[in-house]
Order: C-alpha cells, then structure tokens, then sequence
C-alpha cells in the first residue's frame, strides 16, 4: 500500500509549479449555462480568464452535498485565475441550494443510489465543459468536494478519459475489481485525520482497491482538519464533525495546483 502523506505543519514549500499565466490583468469571465441530464434541467457555471489565448485545459467542479452554491462557484473562479477554464456542474437540477442538512442529504442520497445514473450527471456536465470553444478536450480534469469528490471518484471508476481527479474531504466509495480497472486517471486524495464521517475500516477499503489494481494515487491527510475543512462556512451549518480548517485548506489546494500543473504539462509527462 502506497504511504499517507501527512501534513502536519502550516508551511508547504512547492517546488517545479508549472502555472499558467499570461502578462495581461485577468479578465475573469462568468457565465451560466443550462443543459439537461435525462429530461431534468440543469444550470452550471462556467468561469474563464478571456485574456488566456487559445484553448486551456478544462477543471469540471462537483458541489459538497448543499448544491451549487457561492462556495462552488468561488472555486471556479480561483481556478480561471490560474489560468485553467472551470465549469461547476449541477447535480441536483435548476441550481437547487439548501442549508438545511436533511435536505441535502435527501437530495446526495437520491442521486448516490443509482450509481449509473450518478455517473451519468456527472458526465453530462464534463461534456459541457468538453464542448467549450475556450476548452482543450485533450486536457481535461475533476475535483470535488464532500459528496462532490465521492463524485469525481465515480467519474474515475467509469473509466473516464481524465488527466486527473481530486478528491477534497469526499466520501471514498470503494471500487470494485471491475471498477479499479477501469480508472484512467491520477487520483489527488486530500483527506482530513480528524474527519469523523469516514471510518479506517472505508479508508483500508478505498486504498486496496486501488493497490490491488496498480492504479495510481496521491493520498494526503491533514493533521487535526475535519470533514468540510476547506469551507469557511462549514461551522455556520451547527453540525458537530464539520469545521473549516485554514492551514489545511490552503496546503491541500497548494497540492491540487501543482498536480493540475503536472496533469496538463504539454510534453505529457508527469513528476512523481
């Protein structure tokens, strides 16, 4: 089994960052954009810098179990300002939100429990992203947080044609045999120590699977971070085991940038 890397400390130095920028001031573009997924209508947003010239690499963005809200679409954002064009999908219908916890968990768990039907929302909304004049459909990526990166996983185990996904305090559905085989992708799994919603007995599942079949994956735990550390509205909700952890928050998106870079680097090759 590949080893857990631990981050313990407030200080991250990254080294070989390969970023995306441009010498002009960011012109940061939002749009709104509805499709369909099934007959249901859905509503995504799509954010890119108008001042990056040609296509660029495509991130697709999967919300934590309250729906598309300001927090998803904020990440979008922080990703065109990397250079990157990102789409938050949607996987409830019409950009539904909620706050209420019984809410959202009624709507994550109607999804959850058609696996292919799950898989193909999440689909729908790459090939949104997919068909963006801006886009380069070779270069393609998913993260996701909560239920949005069990989400991006799922995407992985259909065998979807991406450079990579990321995981950020997401349930870790364990994969099948047939699954395992299927996935393509590098995985970035960034993991709080202290998250009280996902047991050992899940974590040992998850990582076998994927050792088992010689797939290749990043796994980080976070020192103390709980579930939903990267949310700054995670202790809004009163819910004991959600707390937003800043230290943790900007180590794990410090690693996501430089796996993005690696993902997308134009020779193709990767670092280990």
């Amino acid at each position: 089994m590949r080893p857990v890397v631990s981050i313990a400390t407030a200080t991250i130095t990254v080294l070989g960052l390969i970023a995306i920028s441009t010498e002009a001031p960011a012109e940061i573009v939002t749009k709104t954009i509805e499709y369909e997924h099934d007959g249901t209508p859905l509503k995504g947003f799509l954010t890119y810098d108008d001042t990056v010239e040609g296509p660029r690499p495509g991130v697709l963005v999967v919300h934590e179990w309250w729906g598309l809200n300001e927090y998803a679409k904020r990440r979008t954002e922080m990703l065109a300002k990397l250079g990157y064009a990102a789409f938050a999908l949607d996987m409830y219908g019409e950009g539904k939100i909620t706050e209420h916890p019984k809410q959202a968990g009624e709507w994550a768990g109607q999804v959850r429990q058609n696996v292919e039907s799950w898989r193909s929302r999440a689909l729908a909304g790459l090939e949104v992203l997919k068909s963006q004049p801006v886009v380069d459909p070779e270069r393609l990526a998913a993260i996701g947080y909560c239920f949005g990166g069990a989400t991006v996983l799922q995407l992985a185990y259909a065998g979807t044609d991406l450079k990579g996904v990321a995981s950020f305090h997401g349930a870790l559905p364990i994969a099948s045999d047939a699954d395992a085989e299927q996935v393509r992708a590098d995985m970035l799994i960034c993991h709080g120590a202290e998250d009280g919603f996902i047991t050992a007995e899940t974590i040992r599942g998850f990582r076998s699977a994927l050792d088992e079949a010689d797939k290749p994956y990043s796994f980080v735990e976070f020192a103390g971070a709980r579930h939903s550390f990267t949310n700054p509205s995670a202790d809004s909700h009163g819910i004991d085991g959600l707390k937003y952890d800043e230290r943790a928050d900007e180590q794990s998106w410090a690693f996501l940038k430089v796996f993005l870079s690696q993902k997308f680097s134009r020779d193709g090759k990767t670092s280990d």
